[in-house]
């Protein structure tokens, strides 16, 4: 592993988001192959990327936290 950030590869960022959703951290996942797909150049590539690694949703099924409702902003 590198200390520098600048130093990752594309094939970091994918190692590391298999194993953040292996380990049962899917925002994690999320961020890792976001960043994998900036970074490739292929478009198609990214969008499999993004595909394989889908956006967290906002329903956390908060206990506490009241429902939305229309009139909810």
């Amino acid at each position: 592993m590198t200390h520098d950030p600048a130093d990752l590869t594309v094939a970091d960022y994918l190692d590391g988001a298999r194993e953040m959703a292996a380990a049962g951290r899917p925002f994690l996942a999320y961020l890792l192959a976001e960043e994998a797909a900036r970074r490739v150049d292929d478009p198609a590539t990214a969008r499999s990327i993004r595909a394989q690694y889908t956006g967290p949703t906002t329903d956390r099924g908060c206990p506490v936290c009241p429902p939305a409702t229309a009139s909810t902003p």
